[in-house]
């Protein structure tokens, strides 16, 4: 288990960078602490999995240095860093049973036979192998494979760290769940550093201590599934954090007060002014009561999910959506307001600090 300190780290798979836009991965300079739980979350292409691998020394960094408990090993390779990395797709050897894919990492490293078999069995039970322990790996499932390739990185306790590079992709949902709920288990009982790579909000939300939210190459924010709910640090995380997203809305800020359209909203603070930013308000549709009181909507579709409605409607000739309780009825002269505390302001795309 390690303290990993990020230094600095930047990333161009090009060569001589000549801007932040030739990176791939801006720079990122943080510290996750000693077995924690950590999800990096975000769309394809935002520079999740290059940041993993230069935290498993798969890849070297273009700038910066990584360290494990303050020991420099940026130059490591990845035996030498002492990790584990569980794979989108699974990485098995198809000649060897599964009881023998298990033991193959621990064997490597002369583990004693006993402990050898003590911590295969025990990691068959987690993965729910254990009728399979015998069978070779060779026309296995593509799920079973993968709960293989989780196991391998999970039959180890002598690690720095795991790190799972979207390794629930091809499990079935009901069999993710169970992962997630075993990996969730084993990083309680056992504290090892996880890092879980992973574009699903939900395996996101439910596995993590710490979700670290990734945009463009760069972490928007890192925060509990609460803070990334309720006080989104960037708008790009109000719109991908939630089911529906955030609403945003174009404002025009004076003193403490918003103008959308023709309409005045009260922020109940006056955040500093700046005539050449871009302001939006972002209220989630969990935060807007929908009733006969307070701003009127024109209500244009009703999606009726079976446990919840999701009411969209147009505010001042822009979009805005509304969560209702399943029995909730609809108001024939609709009106939202907001529920106090659920209005967040956005300058640029960052959130202004202040209680709107």
């Amino acid at each position: 288990m390690a303290r990993i300190n990020l230094d600095h780290i930047r990333h161009a798979y090009g060569a001589k960078p000549k801007s932040d836009d030739d990176y791939a991965l801006k720079e990122v300079h943080h510290e996750w602490v000693d077995g924690g739980a950590y999800a990096l979350l975000g769309p394809s292409g935002c520079g999740k999995t290059t940041l993993l691998n230069i935290i498993s020394g798969l890849l070297h960094p273009s700038e910066g240095k990584i360290l494990f408990d303050g020991k420099d090993v940026t130059n490591l390779s990845t035996p030498e860093r002492n990790i584990a990395q569980v794979f989108q797709f699974p990485v098995i050897y198809d000649t060897m049973t599964v009881y023998d894919n298990l033991a193959f990492p621990l064997r490597n490293r002369r583990v004693p036979e006993a402990e050898v078999d003590r911590k295969v069995r025990e990691t068959l039970e987690i993965i729910d192998l254990t009728d399979w322990a015998n069978r070779r790996a060779t026309g296995l499932t593509a799920d079973q494979k993968q709960k293989i390739s989780l196991g391998r990185g999970l039959v180890r306790s002598d690690v720095n760290a795991i790190l799972f590079d979207e390794p629930l992709t091809v499990i079935d949902p009901h069999m993710k769940w169970m992962l997630r709920t075993e990996l969730k288990k084993l990083h309680r009982q056992f504290g090892h550093t996880m890092v879980y790579v992973t574009h699903d909000q939900t395996e996101a939300l439910t596995f993590a201590d710490k979700v670290v939210v990734m945009y463009e190459g760069e972490i928007v924010q890192i925060g509990t599934p609460d803070e990334l709910f309720n006080r989104p640090a960037h708008t790009f995380v109000g719109y991908f954090i939630g089911s529906p997203g955030m609403n945003l809305l174009p404002a025009k800020i004076q003193n403490a007060s918003a103008q959308v359209g023709s309409q005045t909203i009260d922020l109940g603070f006056a955040p500093p002014a700046d005539a050449k930013a871009k302001m939006e308000l972002g209220i989630r549709p969990e935060f807007i009561t929908l009733g006969g009181e307070g701003l009127p909507v024109t209500i244009k579709k009703v999606e009726d999910t079976g446990r919840q409605k999701i009411v969209r409607a147009e505010f001042e000739g822009l979009p805005i959506a509304v969560v209702m309780d399943e029995d909730e009825a609809l108001p024939t002269d609709a009106k939202i307001s907001f529920k106090p505390g659920g209005v967040n302001l956005y300058r640029d795309s960052w959130r202004v600090n202040g209680e709107a």
